[in-house]
């Protein structure tokens, strides 16, 4: 079955002080972290960008897969970037996540594949976190959202399978600079580990 992944690169990162899609971490970008955790997976792979979308294009231009779109309206919000990127999936099935996650796993991606319904979540002890997996049928009804909502709304009138991941990388997205330390440190000691 055809899989398309979704990733959300168009915000300002106003709250980290720095373009975040492009800070390193283990000498790739976020952005690309987040990329290559579902390349595999993907047939072709949607990446919306908006602020600094030349920077986006530099990130993403080594991937085949990738196709970057820009979001006209992207000082609206995150959810016209949501919009934007579903309205552009063409498979039965695509993972969606905004892109400043760079500590998406196999596992995590495996534990969504291996879970039936139309929308599911991962799950980390009690908190849920990214990539989402949706099947197709949910693009019109994100589509019909208004803009100023957002998905979690749109999400709520769904029933939603959860599954539980042992791995908190579900839940380390990089907002502020003190995030994007937190995130480091976390893949530090798992690396460290192995």
């Amino acid at each position: 079955m055809a899989i398309e992944g979704v990733i959300l690169a168009a915000g300002f990162s106003s709250r980290a002080n720095a373009f975040k899609m492009a800070l390193d971490f283990d000498g790739r970008s976020i952005l690309q972290r987040n990329i290559e955790s579902m390349y595999p997976y993907c047939q072709r792979m949607i990446v919306v960008g908006g602020y600094k979308i030349d920077k986006i294009k530099d990130l993403t231009a080594s991937y085949n897969k990738v196709e970057v779109v820009f979001n006209t309206d992207y000082e609206k919000g995150m959810f016209s970037s949501v919009k934007k990127g579903v309205a552009c999936v063409k498979a039965e099935k695509f993972f969606f996540t905004p892109g400043d996650y760079p500590l998406i796993t196999d596992s995590i991606l495996q534990g969504l594949l291996n879970a039936q319904g139309q929308v599911i979540i991962p799950m980390f002890q009690g908190r849920k976190g990214h990539p989402i997996m949706m099947t197709k049928e949910m693009i019109p009804k994100i589509l019909k959202e208004p803009v100023e909502s957002n998905l979690k709304v749109c999400l709520q009138k769904e029933s939603i399978t959860l599954v539980e991941v042992q791995e908190k990388g579900i839940l380390l997205d990089v907002d502020t600079m003190e995030d994007y330390h937190k995130a480091k440190a976390y893949y530090n000691k798992k690396k460290n580990k192995h």
